[in-house]
């Protein structure tokens, strides 16, 4: 079994040139068993093979889930910024060209309103797949999830 913290301590190791705290933190809470709060390795193993090696759909699952930050079925501009945030935290100084704050902010800016095509403010699965199944470039980028989680 693993908790949150440690769970945050392995994967800072695979990400030493940033602060992959954050990011590990939305991760987890996308794998963790819901009611004990803890991963066991058996756990991390099956959502590790989904997001490797899944559907297109179990693939946009695990990344609506990642994004969906309280799990309320929608993705706000908050928690897609949040959750962008961390990813660029995560790079650190690996990014090229570098990234700020306000890169973050700028990026999701430019695609949340693109994705949010009611404008009610959310992104709701269906949305999401919509967005991605537009750009063939979106869809074979989900071949390299396995490299993210």
């Amino acid at each position: 079994m693993v908790d949150e913290e440690s769970f945050k301590n392995i994967f800072c190791q695979f990400f030493p040139l940033g602060d992959a705290t954050q990011y590990a933190h939305y991760v987890f809470n996308t794998v963790k068993h819901k009611q004990r709060g803890k991963l066991n390795f058996e756990e991390f193993l099956e959502t590790l093979s989904r997001v490797a090696r899944g559907s297109v759909q179990e693939k946009l699952s695990w990344v609506f889930a990642l994004y969906d930050v309280d799990g309320d079925g929608r993705i706000s501009r908050a928690e897609m910024l949040a959750v962008v945030q961390a990813v660029y935290e995560l790079l650190g100084r690996a990014a090229v060209p570098p990234v700020s704050q306000t890169s973050a902010k700028d990026h999701v800016d430019r695609i949340f309103h693109l994705m949010d095509v009611d404008a009610d403010g959310a992104v709701t699965p269906e949305e999401l797949a919509r967005w991605c199944a537009r750009d063939p470039a979106l869809l074979s980028s989900l071949d390299t999830l396995d490299t993210v989680l």
